[in-house]
């Protein structure tokens, strides 16, 4: 069975299921009701519960299957309204009331109404799992108050600035549904594992982990669909884990969009005919997060020789300059960034005095590197840190591992490695999206592996959280980026640039900086083609 064909009989059975009738096509597939696009990704979506877990194939398809109160769209990242019609906030910025929109149903005909909304908040709550750690140090599960069917109240414990900020990623779910599947009060994680119960522009097709995921387009969806009669019939997302793979099924036509190519991949497709790259800067950070806790390096002598030895210049050649290095924490076009004095660069001279304050004085330890197994760029990372510390006499075990195992390793402090490498997007606009990640309160969240323990810079955030004073905001944030600098929990590393390779014909691509690494809105694509 040749390629194109073993494809094609493959998208066929995928359309069935739904109750398509397939045609052969272009990459992508032609249905009696529409286009089916096929997105090529590395990344499975494991738990698809909203309220348990996010990464950026998980919230992909999160965002296809449910609906928030607000919206972020664009680039820069603007608040739209979605659920909500509208809102307002007390003086205080104490109470948020929001009115939703009378017309919103989940997929199966039942009214997104005030009670779903608030059994999510209080689902996401009492789970304490996922987003809960955006809102819980302000929020109580009885702090959301059904007003009537359309209106909704959130009732704060403190002023809390970024609160609308985070709302886009806490969604609805309905709760007629999600009771009908519960046991033994488990609020249905089991059964929102790899079932949803939303209102989103797609509607849950096959769902076969580690292979494929399909969604398909409502047609009654309630916001509508503003590509008309062209909007898409469904979406595949195909798990294709090798970069190589992922190239060949785009330049086949065996994928419309790909995410995860190298570096060299997309230099090579290019200039190719029929394709195009989304190149975005980003404020995706990349790190080498140390474990400040347990083992050689809680020496924070040896953390700085360590980003001292580091060879910055060939972190940014891996991606043939299609990133550029951070000058703080935060990243550049966030507010209240600064750019810290004395951020390291790559000094031998510096890291060989840090080194000789440290319990290490001449080298001698082997250090593990974990990195995410069959991603290039982190594995040409790792022996870039591997090249690096050979100056140090320090010896580096890389060890690969797949995404989930990597978390689960690095959310004890007693399993933690030594060093871990991270790209992490911030989930909001608010600069607290990264200063909370160095929060005590965040230890066991993947962005959170260093287990870093300032209380002072904890006590910082608390405060800056709680005022809507823009200027105290802006100084608490600049003590903040320069103490972390100061204690070096990680190797602060580039920003990487946002890439995706896509078939020219598949249009409504949207860029955004909230969304994660290979994270599309798919609601927004649509293909136009004879």
């Amino acid at each position: 069975m040749n390629a194109k064909f073993a494809r094609r009989s493959f998208l066929a059975m995928a359309a069935a299921s739904a109750g398509f009738l397939a045609l052969p096509a272009h990459a992508f597939e032609r249905t009696a009701n529409g286009n089916i696009i096929v997105f090529a990704g590395r990344q499975p979506i494991p738990v698809l519960d909203p309220h348990v877990r996010y990464d950026w194939s998980t919230r992909m398809a999160q965002q296809a299957l449910y609906d928030a109160l607000v919206k972020y769209e664009g680039d820069p990242a603007e608040i739209k309204p979605w659920l909500a019609q509208s809102w307002e906030v007390n003086d205080e910025g104490t109470v948020w009331t929001f009115r939703l929109d009378p017309a919103a149903t989940f997929t199966n005909g039942d009214p997104v109404n005030a009670e779903a909304v608030r059994y999510s908040f209080e689902r996401a709550l009492v789970l304490n799992k996922g987003v809960a750690w955006m809102l819980k140090s302000v929020l109580d599960p009885q702090g959301v108050r059904v007003v009537d069917d359309t209106t909704v109240e959130f009732t704060l414990n403190a002023p809390f600035a970024p609160f609308l900020s985070f709302l886009p990623w806490w969604y609805i779910v309905n709760p007629v549904q999600v009771m009908e599947n519960e046991i033994d009060g488990d609020y249905g994680q089991g059964w929102l594992t790899s079932n949803s119960a939303g209102s989103g522009p797609f509607a849950q097709g096959r769902w076969e982990q580690n292979v494929l995921y399909e969604l398909t387009a409502r047609d009654g969806y309630w916001r509508g669909w503003s590509q008309g009669e062209k909007r898409p019939a469904g979406v595949i997302y195909r798990i294709l884990r090798e970069p190589s793979a992922q190239k060949a099924a785009l330049q086949r036509g065996e994928a419309d969009i790909v995410e995860g190519l190298t570096s060299d991949d997309f230099a090579l497709l290019e200039n190719r005919p029929g394709i195009k790259i989304e190149d975005h800067k980003g404020v995706t950070t990349f790190g080498v997060k140390f474990n400040t806790q347990v083992g050689p390096t809680a020496d924070i002598n040896l953390r700085k020789a360590i980003a001292y030895a580091f060879d910055y210049d060939a972190l940014l050649a891996v991606y043939n300059g299609a990133a550029s290095l951070e000058t703080s924490p935060f990243p550049d076009a966030m507010m209240g960034h600064i750019e810290v004095p004395g951020m390291p660069r790559k000094d031998l001279d510096k890291a060989r005095e840090y080194l000789a304050k440290s319990d290490y004085p001449d080298g001698g330890l082997t250090l593990k590197f974990v990195h995410v197994a069959g991603h290039e760029e982190s594995r040409r990372i790792a022996l870039v840190m591997l090249d690096s510390l050979k100056a140090l006499n320090i010896n580096v075990e890389l060890q690969p591992e797949q995404w989930p195992n990597m978390v689960a390793l690095g959310s004890q402090v007693d399993t933690a490695p030594n060093m871990v490498s991270v790209f992490t997007t911030p989930v909001s606009t608010d600069p607290d999206a990264v200063a909370y990640q160095y929060h005590k309160n965040s230890w066991g969240q993947y962005y959170a592996m260093a287990h870093y323990d300032n209380p002072e810079v904890s006590q910082w955030i608390d405060e800056a959280r709680a005022t809507t004073d823009e200027a105290m905001r802006k100084d608490l944030y600049a003590k903040i980026q320069t103490q972390i600098v100061a204690d070096q929990p990680e190797v602060f590393g580039m920003l990487q640039n946002r890439r995706w390779a896509r078939r020219d014909y598949l249009k409504g691509f949207q860029y955004s900086p909230v969304h994660f690494t290979g994270e599309v809105d798919l609601y927004q694509l649509w293909i136009d083609a004879e």
